[in-house]
């Protein structure tokens, strides 16, 4: 079994990003620019907010940072979105998501010019994506597909199945890893709460890809030997093994089935580090113009 550690593929591809932005500033060229918004004080949308400042920083990356009370107007953060969507230094826009109950949060991801939404998540850019064209792919299924790349895991005429099907993950990886590209032409289940017979499905899977939400979901009797396991799931639990009394586990009983994987991502470390760097690949793409022109 081997480990895919995410926490060193991001560092590794941080240095990179690095370098290209030295060269940038070489060459007296446009520095990258990535703008956050965030609405209300939710921890968890906190923490990761200043992590993405954190990795903007360390890539020399410039980044701003919006941020609204909870009970701001939906028309107001329209406004400012659509502010951002006009200023030329900003190359990047992301809208931390969850909003409150009364924003629309597909309107808001909606007004986001489409060659600044380095999340992904415009219907532009899934459709765009969907058929082949050069888009801007959601941060978690560009990681996962860059951890694939660098550890050289073929896709190729393999069975893969993913578990999950929402439109942040499930969705798009499904169809990033069944197009014809280098690191694609499987064949690819997506199954979800409802699939009948989910685990015979699973068991016959080379490639078994887990983003249900749903901590230690995924057994060792539903995998076959050799199968590579890429874990998604993040769920906090109560420990009283810890410091914080909290601990982190994956949608993947990891103890039970790294003993019948080939690789397999652990929780934390796996996915996480890639869906920041992801979010900065894309942005320094916005930046060079080479998705869409430049603006």
């Amino acid at each position: 079994m081997e480990l895919i550690d995410g926490k060193k593929i991001s560092s590794q591809i941080k240095e990179e990003i690095a370098q290209e932005v030295e060269k940038i500033k070489e060459n007296e060229g446009k520095i990258p620019h990535l703008a956050a918004i965030i609405v209300g004080h939710d921890g968890a949308s906190e923490t990761y907010v200043g992590h993405k400042e954190k990795a903007c920083l360390q890539v020399g990356f410039n980044s701003t940072v919006v941020r609204f009370e909870n009970d701001i107007a939906e028309d107001t953060l329209l406004r400012k979105v659509d502010e951002l969507n006009k200023n030329t230094d900003i190359d990047g826009i992301i809208v931390q998501l969850p909003l409150p109950k009364h924003i629309s949060e597909q309107k808001i991801i909606e007004s986001i010019d489409p060659r600044k939404d380095v999340d992904g998540f415009h219907p532009i850019n899934i459709g765009r994506m969907v058929i082949g064209l050069p888009s801007y792919v959601s941060a978690t299924p560009a990681g996962i597909v860059e951890l694939i790349k660098r550890y050289n895991i073929e896709t190729s005429g393999k069975d893969v199945v993913v578990i999950g099907r929402s439109n942040i993950v499930g969705k798009p990886i499904s169809i990033l890893l069944s197009q014809k590209s280098e690191y694609g032409n499987a064949t690819v289940t997506l199954t979800h709460s409802r699939t009948k017979n989910l685990k015979e499905i699973v068991s016959r899977a080379d490639i078994v890809i887990v983003a249900m939400g749903q901590a230690e979901f995924l057994t060792a009797d539903m995998v076959k030997e050799g199968a590579v396991i890429i874990d998604v799931g993040i769920t906090r639990v109560k420990s009283d093994k810890t410091k914080s009394g909290w601990k982190l586990l994956g949608d993947v009983k990891f103890d039970e089935v790294s003993k019948k994987a080939s690789y397999i991502t652990p929780v934390p470390g796996g996915v996480g580090p890639m869906t920041i760097v992801s979010l900065l690949q894309n942005t320094l793409k916005s930046a060079k113009g080479e998705i869409y022109a430049k603006i």
